[in-house]
C-alpha cells in the first residue's frame, strides 16, 4: 500500500478553500445577516404582520433567502471542518480509503464554494426569481430559424446542468426547419441572475447544413430574458388596453397540443407588446402565464426608458446590450465562441453548445458595471 502521509495536493485544496472560505464570510458579513434573521424573525411574529400582505410576503421572501445562505454557509464550513479532521486520521493511520473518501468529498465542496462565489455577484433586485427567456430568429432566414432550435437546446440542457425547471410557453416553428421564435420558462434559484447575462444578439457562422454547395452562412438570433415578477410588484393594466384571443396549440410548442382552443394571445395596445402562452391543457393557466409575461415585458420595458433617461443625463453613449451582438460562435472556418462584451473563449464549441455556459456567466457577472 503506498504512503500517503507525504501527500500535499489535498491538503493545499483544503487550505485553499479554508482561504477563501473566510474570505467569503467577510464578504457576505455574515454575522450582520444572522442580526438580520432575528430582526424580521421578530417581524413576522407581530400581531399585525398580515396587515399589508404584500409587504408580509416581502418580509417572509427576504428571511427565507437569507437562512438559505446561512444554512449553506454553515453545512460547508461543517464539511470543511470534519475533511480536515478526516484526513488527519487517513494520514496518521495511513488509511487509503478514508483518504480517497476525503478527496472525492473536498472536490465536491470545492464545486459547492464556487457556486456560493458566483451567487455573490448576484444583486440584482430580482436576480434570485424564475427568468422568461425568449430566442427570435434574426436575419438569415431557414438558417437563423435552425439557429434559435440550437440555442433553444442549449439553454434547455444548460437549465438541466443546474437542476433548473424549463418548460416550453410558446414556440412557432419555423418554415421549412427550426424554429422562428420560443419562449421558455426556466425555474430555479438565480435563474433570472444567470440568465440575464444572454441578453442581445447572438451569431452563428457555418458551413449551411441547408445549401447545397456547401458555402458558408452567417446566422443571428436575438434573446430576450425577463424576470418573473413578485406578487408584491404592482404593474398596472387596464382591462382596456389589452385584447385576449384564445386558439387552438399547434406544434411542437405545446406540451399538451389538443383540439380546444386553449392557446391565449393577449395584446397591450399602448405598447404593442404581443405576448402568447400554449403550454397548458387549461385555457385559465395559460391566461395566468400570459399575463405575468406581459407583466414582465412591461416591467423590463419600463426599466429600458429609466435607463436611456439615465444615459442621456449622463451622455453615456453605451450601446444598450438588447441591440447588441453579444456573443460570436464561429464552426468554420476555425471552431470558437467568443463573448465580445468579456472577450472570454472557448474552443471547445460542442460542450458550450451542449450547455456549458457557466464560464461565460460567470466573467459577465464580473464585468458587468
Amino acid at each position: 500500500m503506498a504512503d500517503i502521509t507525504e501527500s500535499a495536493e489535498s491538503k493545499q485544496l483544503l487550505d485553499s478553500l479554508k482561504g477563501k472560505m473566510l474570505v467569503l464570510k467577510e464578504h457576505l458579513d455574515l454575522d450582520g445577516k444572522r442580526e438580520q434573521v432575528e430582526l424580521l424573525e421578530r417581524q413576522t411574529v407581530s400581531p399585525n404582520f398580515w396587515d399589508n400582505q404584500s409587504e408580509a410576503k416581502r418580509v417572509q421572501r427576504q428571511l427565507g433567502q437569507l437562512q438559505d445562505l446561512i444554512g449553506v454557509w454553515e453545512k460547508n464550513f461543517g464539511d470543511l471542518e470534519d475533511a480536515e479532521m478526516l484526513l488527519d486520521m487517513a494520514r496518521e493511520e495511513n488509511d487509503q480509503d478514508t483518504y480517497q473518501e476525503v478527496v472525492s468529498g473536498l472536490d465536491d465542496l470545492r464545486r459547492r464554494v464556487e457556486l456560493v462565489e458566483l451567487e455573490c455577484m448576484f444583486s440584482g433586485e430580482h436576480d434570485a426569481n424564475n427568468a422568461i427567456l425568449t430566442i427570435h430568429a434574426g436575419a438569415g432566414g431557414t438558417e437563423a430559424q435552425d439557429w434559435v432550435g440550437i440555442l433553444l437546446r442549449m439553454y434547455l440542457r444548460w437549465a438541466e446542468s443546474k437542476g433548473f425547471k424549463a418548460d416550453i410557453l410558446d414556440l412557432l416553428p419555423g418554415d421549412e426547419a427550426g424554429t422562428k421564435s420560443v419562449t421558455i420558462m426556466v425555474k430555479g434559484k438565480y435563474a433570472y441572475g444567470y440568465l440575464r447575462s444572454e441578453v442581445g444578439i447572438h451569431r452563428l457562422v457555418r458551413i449551411s447544413p441547408f445549401d447545397a454547395s456547401g458555402r458558408r452562412h452567417t446566422s443571428f438570433a436575438s434573446v430576450m430574458v425577463m424576470p418573473e415578477l413578485d406578487d408584491d410588484v404592482e404593474i398596472e393594466i387596464n382591462d382596456k388596453d389589452i385584447r385576449i384571443d384564445t386558439y387552438r396549440a399547434s406544434g411542437s410548442g405545446g406540451q399538451h397540443v389538443n383540439k380546444t382552443d386553449s392557446a391565449i394571445r393577449i395584446t397591450h395596445f399602448p405598447t404593442g407588446i404581443v405576448v402568447q402562452c400554449q403550454n397548458e391543457r387549461s385555457q385559465h393557466s395559460n391566461k395566468a402565464t400570459a399575463m405575468k409575461m406581459l407583466m414582465a415585458r412591461l416591467y423590463e420595458r419600463e426599466k429600458e426608458e429609466q435607463q436611456r433617461t439615465q444615459e442621456n443625463i449622463q451622455g453615456d453613449k453605451k450601446e444598450i446590450a438588447w441591440g447588441s451582438q453579444i456573443r460570436s460562435y464561429v464552426l468554420q472556418p476555425y471552431r470558437l465562441i467568443k463573448d465580445h462584451r468579456t472577450n472570454t473563449e472557448e474552443g471547445n464549441v460542442d460542450a458550450v453548445l451542449d450547455g456549458r455556459l457557466d464560464p461565460f456567466i460567470k466573467a459577465y457577472l464580473l464585468w458587468q458595471p
